[in-house]
């Protein structure tokens, strides 16, 4: 698809843009020119790690609250004012509290494990009891201050995490319209990419990746239904893991699709995200999906972070992206060439050949999903909505602050289907599930592989509030997603200063042969480096 460009006529003259719009229209530079030219940061934790910050905890060299209020400092210069990232839609007032709290157990010799005082952000679509409210987004949701933790809130505290925040996302999760900008909600306005500023940090987990990655809090929590972990990771540069659905609840997270939908870390490294993956997974009588899981998680996925990960495993790398975008295949030769050395063996495959078709029953699963889960949420939450349709009308009332930039036929069409029992809805539900798990599980037992892999998406597009989001040329999250596979993405390089993961994926429950390959990959290449907010001062 053309690259779609602002066009600068309006009704009564020129179109004026804000400058940091304006600059997508600039050449971009080199990346190690640029990136290591303009507006160095010495925020004294950057890139630290949650293994970094767990020694500097039992040697007393450093405290949680300590810890804590940098971070919230670092928010504020540079989320809130300075760059204006815009990741951070809400901050915890008991953020400071809860840090304290934490420190004192650890004082007195309590150890709650790999996150016990870890400073963590929450994407704004997952329930937090206490002061704190959770919307999509949505200024329809204002009010909606949860009575009780999502439960894997309620497993991040037992793991001892101080929570900093709410994230923003692009609203509803970017179930809204055809003509979004990824990134923007009502509530929290446009996040912006850390890496240019003008550019989109994709969606809908937008404000954790863009958070992590700007060095503003240890790991984040995100949400995907089909790429909104694996999109922001990849376009934010960072590591972000979608596990295999039923791996972690979805109770008290605002829902698309019962039948894709999945919370998952996003963190710098692999280390990192595996650390919370295995805190977080546990079985909940309330999601029924998670009773899958009973024999299949892992308390700690750190177990499996094997740098010699990538001998002997084979992997098939998708054909159709060897010749698509010239920067972006030399970066995708370097990434293979990196699996060789490691001692993967690599096979081509067209994989994407099997999933031809199955995009638009996608779509109508999503819209009979989203209608009845909605629905089903909204009953109970504390919002000025209770329906679906009242979203839609209350919207529609204020259609200035709801709506400025873009419509809301997503919701008309969700709201113009029928029930779980329509059988057009059972029939795309059919396909979607048959197609995606067929194409994946055939694939990985025809050519004997342990990973299918690929670029995870191409380099962030501009962020464009004419005509929305375009496409990049890649997009490698739908088949994982709609078979509810897990699926990691990695930093693979940059494509002129702009961050690209490398994805892998296979079967139901492979999360430990994955973090291991994606831990391999990540320490032969090495290649994130943290942002440094380019056109903050233009």
């Amino acid at each position: 698809m053309e690259r779609r460009q602002f066009f600068g006529l309006a009704a009564k003259g020129v179109l004026v843009l804000p400058v940091w719009l304006q600059s997508c229209n600039r050449p971009v530079m080199p990346g190690s020119d640029r990136d290591t030219q303009i507006h160095p940061d010495d925020f004294e934790l950057n890139e630290v790690t949650v293994a970094q910050l767990r020694a500097q905890f039992k040697s007393g060299r450093a405290t949680s609250a300590n810890i804590t209020k940098l971070y919230l400092d670092r928010i504020s210069a540079v989320d809130h004012s300075g760059p204006q990232l815009r990741s951070v839609i809400e901050i915890n007032p008991d953020a400071m509290a809860d840090a304290v709290a934490m420190d004192k157990e650890m004082a007195e010799g309590k150890d709650r494990g790999l996150l016990h005082g870890m400073p963590v952000l929450v994407k704004d679509n997952v329930d937090i009891a206490g002061k704190m409210l959770n919307t999509a987004g949505s200024i329809a949701m204002e009010g909606n201050v949860p009575k009780r933790d999502a439960f894997i809130i309620k497993k991040l505290r037992e793991a001892g995490a101080v929570i900093l925040g709410k994230t923003n996302l692009s609203e509803w999760a970017n179930f809204r319209s055809s003509q979004s900008s990824s990134g923007w909600s009502s509530r929290g306005g446009q996040t912006r990419n850390p890496y240019e500023l003008s550019r989109n940090p994709c969606g809908s987990s937008s404000g954790s990746g863009a958070a992590v990655s700007a060095n503003l809090c240890v790991v984040a929590i995100g949400t995907e239904t089909n790429g909104s972990i694996v999109c922001p990771a990849s376009m934010n540069g960072v590591v972000g893991i979608k596990p295999t659905v039923g791996l972690w609840s979805r109770t008290g997270i605002i829902p698309i699709s019962a039948t894709q939908d999945t919370a998952g870390p996003m963190a710098r490294t692999v280390a990192d995200a595996a650390a919370m993956l295995g805190l977080l997974a546990a079985t909940d009588e309330a999601d029924s999906a998670t009773a899958l899981s009973n024999d299949k998680k892992h308390d700690d996925y750190t177990a499996f972070l094997n740098p010699e990960g990538l001998k002997g495993k084979r992997i098939g790398i998708e054909r159709s992206y060897l010749k698509r975008n010239e920067k972006v295949d030399v970066l995708f030769a370097s990434a293979i060439n990196a699996l060789t050395e490691s001692g993967a063996e690599v096979v081509e495959v067209d994989f994407l050949e099997l999933m031809k078709g199955v995009g638009s029953d996608e779509y109508t699963l999503l819209l009979y999903e989203f209608k009845d889960g909605l629905n089903r949420y909204l009953s109970t939450a504390n919002g000025k909505v209770k329906t679906l349709e009242q979203l839609i009308a209350f919207n529609e009332q204020h259609r200035d602050a709801a709506m400025p930039i873009f419509g809301q036929n997503i919701l008309v069409e969700s709201q113009s289907k029928g029930g779980l029992t329509d059988e057009a809805y059972l029939k795309a539900l059919k396909n979607v599930v048959n197609t995606s798990r067929g194409a994946i599980d055939e694939t990985l037992k025809k050519f004997g592989l342990h990973a299918i892999c690929g670029p995870s998406y191409g380099p962030a597009g501009c962020t464009d509030h004419v005509n929305g989001n375009y496409s990049t040329g890649y997009g490698f999250s739908g088949p994982a997603a709609m078979a509810g596979y897990p699926h990691i993405t990695v930093p693979c390089g940059f494509v002129s200063g702009l961050p690209v993961g490398l994805s892998f994926f296979a079967e139901a429950w492979s999360e430990p042969k994955l973090i291991e390959m994606a831990y391999a990959f990540e320490q032969k290449t090495k290649v994130r480096r943290p942002p440094n907010m380019v056109g903050a001062q233009d």
